[in-house]
């Protein structure tokens, strides 16, 4: 006698993994219309995968283990090899039953479903926690027999896991780009409906007669994490630097800095606001002012900045290294300047010690620590590519959903 089948009793494993996105797809519209414009759309993001990512069983052989044997009473009558009169009704005799139980790892739904592979012979057993009990009534005892049956169940079910594996696999690698999809599509509806799409990017204008100096050749080189809180006050729209400008803003800076260091007896002497005094003067070459020749300006001693309607949009720093304390102070720096969202913001960092290796190391495993630090970010460009540029995302000390980039410029300037 055996129990219900594991596999293809609730339907076929694809139906279950395109209903799993639609769910996905029906949380994401139902959000608040202010959650979703206030939230980081990274850490939705985040969040979505890791709740509908799906672990596929794994059988861990190494625990299987038998229950205590079992008296039970077993109906014969439809057994033609013992002599029985009367087959119309049950015929009882002594019997036992032996559970054998499989623990196993993962989503165990998965069981459930019949993947896009299968044979006519389905393996089965019961599905408890995270167990799968394979159970045997026997009126005889046969040793050789029970192995044999125990042995073909369990390779039947090994061989349906890894059918089901190769369906949850790319499931899982469509996932994230699916969930992207949903909902950038989710918001970008909402800033359609409040009018606002053209009015994300600030007005930055490059000059026509922009000299392209300094042009250097270039050098090429996814845990359960929980929904991220948001304001559902109503959403006011904030000006970003967009992404492109800010990458061109950094090659400019990085072709400066280029300069700088294949001549060291130019700028070995300089202090940091000496320094950004060149940036300045590169910069505001490839871009002009709304009122003003100039775009970048300096506020301070070492900062070069963009401001729009009163606020900064776009900050660098420029350090002389100093060690991963006075790198951690800058970070601290810059998120007190920074009050927008999506602002952007770099830190150029001279080195004018001798291990420069040792210091890019610092650079990076100093700006990980800080408690404000989300995740790496990746640059399109493939002149910033390098082992040199280090890019984050951070968040505004009060607010995780005010995201800040951050790019570490690194250049060696031997004394």
């Amino acid at each position: 006698m055996k129990p219900e089948a594991l596999f293809y009793k609730k339907g076929h494993l694809s139906d279950f993994l395109m209903q799993k996105k639609n769910t996905l797809q029906k949380q994401v519209e139902n959000y608040d219309r202010n959650y979703i414009l206030n939230v980081s759309e990274e850490d939705l993001c985040q969040h979505l995968v890791s709740t509908y990512y799906l672990d596929c069983p794994k059988i861990h052989e190494d625990k299987i283990h038998g229950l205590e044997p079992e008296d039970i009473e077993i109906d014969v009558s439809s057994d033609r090899r013992r002599v029985i009169f009367d087959r119309s009704r049950p015929f009882y005799i002594k019997g036992v039953r032996i559970v054998i139980v499989v623990p196993f790892s993962g989503d165990r739904e998965l069981f459930h479903y019949c993947p896009s592979s299968f044979t006519r012979l389905f393996p089965r057993g019961e599905v408890k926690e995270q167990e799968i009990h394979l159970i045997y009534e026997m009126a005889r005892h046969d040793s050789e027999q029970l192995r044999r049956m125990y042995e073909n169940e369990l390779d039947e079910i090994k061989r349906y896991l890894e059918w089901v594996e190769q369906d949850v696999k790319s499931y899982n690698e469509s996932l994230p780009q699916f969930v992207k999809q949903v909902v950038s599509h989710r918001k970008e509806k909402l800033l359609q409906d409040l009018n606002l799409v053209d009015s994300l990017g600030i007005p930055i204008r490059r000059r026509k007669d922009a000299a392209q100096t300094y042009a250097i050749p270039p050098v090429r080189k996814k845990i359960k994490f929980p929904r991220p809180k948001a304001s559902i006050e109503p959403f006011v729209w904030e000006p970003s630097l967009a992404q492109e400008e800010y990458e061109n803003i950094l090659e400019t800076i990085y072709n400066m800095a280029i300069v700088m260091e294949r001549n060291p007896n130019t700028f070995a002497k300089l202090h940091e606001e000496e320094i950004r005094d060149f940036f300045l003067v590169a910069l505001n070459s490839q871009y002009e002012g709304q009122a003003t020749g100039e775009t970048f300006n300096f506020h301070g001693k070492t900062d070069i900045l963009i401001r729009w309607e009163g606020k900064n949009v776009f900050i660098a720093e420029c350090k002389i290294w100093r060690g991963e304390k006075k790198l951690l102070e800058a970070i601290d720096q810059l998120l007190g300047y920074t009050t927008w969202k999506d602002t952007k913001t770099a830190i150029l960092i001279f080195n004018k010690n001798k291990d420069f290796s040792s210091v890019l190391n610092k650079i990076d495993l100093a700006a990980k620590e800080h408690i404000c630090y989300k995740r790496e970010a990746s640059l399109k460009s493939e002149k910033l590519k390098n082992e040199t540029i280090f890019s984050y995302i951070f968040h505004q000390p009060e607010d995780k959903n005010r995201k800040l980039f951050l790019t570490i410029v690194a250049f060696d300037v031997p004394k």
